[in-house]
């Protein structure tokens, strides 16, 4: 029989001089009196996911409704209506694309997430620990884990566009050549499998540089991922937008020539690699033509 967690049990292991803050107290609070943590937490994360990802889905959903918005669309498509004639993100295209969407989360993400809890704990990951990890480290942490899922992410994704991988498996993803927040994720089961490894690699050396890792930091590099990722195929250009302000920043701008090509800019955070390997030269030239226009139009 699993044994039962007990908030105060946890609380009776720390220190008696530490006063766990609110943040902790509802974390343990949680799992207070639960014989299963792990099926729990489980449970917590994918309901983070999904708060997050369609939480973060619902301004850009909105704003294909409001005419003001119209020209920051990169693409000038918007949901269920033709702008100057072009190409339409229509209802049934949504609707095919959050059906699809949310079977893989059920089928591959959730099964994924319930595999985390023992992996993690084998791995000597902080669960039912407090005090937390101060703020500055899970900033860090989180940075670290963007460098090392960008990296990872652009020769996983490179190799996906080669021969009967692309063919087989990443050619679903570039189905919306237009593409908006949550077909992020709309993506064949085995790439959802061979890019999601990205997401576990700086976690997982963190913990091998013996910094201080929790399930908590892991929730906030969670939010932060799934923020970047519905960000980038969102089709907006905003002029707040990240990549105005850190020029090594790839951005919606950045992803969105990578769908409207189907070559090109694979990094899903940064631009360093596609420089690198030349891969952002159709990017460039693009960029280059577009302004040359609007100049002329001018």
């Amino acid at each position: 029989m699993a044994e039962v967690f007990t908030a105060a049990a946890a609380l009776n292991g720390t220190s008696s001089s530490y006063e766990p803050n609110y943040l902790e107290r509802q974390w343990l609070n949680l799992f207070d009196g639960s014989d299963y943590t792990a099926i729990r937490l489980a449970l917590v994360l994918f309901a983070w996911h999904e708060f997050v990802f369609f939480g973060r889905f619902l301004p850009y959903y909105i704003c294909d409704f409001i005419p003001y918005f119209r020209k920051y669309k990169i693409q000038d498509v918007s949901f269920g209506v033709v702008f100057d004639g072009k190409k339409d993100t229509t209802p049934e295209m949504y609707w095919k694309c959050i059906r699809e969407v949310i079977r893989g989360q059920l089928t591959i993400q959730l099964p994924m997430i319930m595999l985390f809890h023992p992996v993690a704990m084998w791995m000597g990951m902080k669960f039912l620990d407090v005090p937390f990890p101060s703020w500055g480290t899970i900033a860090a942490s989180c940075a670290f884990c963007l460098v090392c899922e960008d990296t990872y992410h652009y020769f996983a994704h490179r190799l996906l566009h080669y021969g009967s991988l692309y063919k087989n498996i990443h050619k679903l993803h570039h189905e919306y050549s237009a593409p908006f927040g949550i077909a992020a994720e709309y993506a064949h089961p085995l790439e959802v499998l061979i890019t999601g490894q990205g997401f576990f690699i700086g976690p997982a050396l963190l913990l091998l540089m013996g910094i201080d890792m929790h399930v908590i930091t892991m929730a906030a590099w969670l939010a932060v991922r799934l923020i970047c990722v519905v960000d980038v195929h969102s089709g907006y250009d905003f002029p707040w937008a990240l990549r105005k302000i850190l020029p090594f920043w790839g951005g919606a701008d950045f992803h969105d020539y990578h769908h409207m090509a189907f070559v090109g800019n694979y990094s899903s955070t940064f631009r360093h690699w596609d420089w690198i390997f030349g891969t952002d030269k159709g990017y460039n030239q693009w960029k280059e033509r577009v302004e040359t226009e609007g100049k002329k139009a001018k």
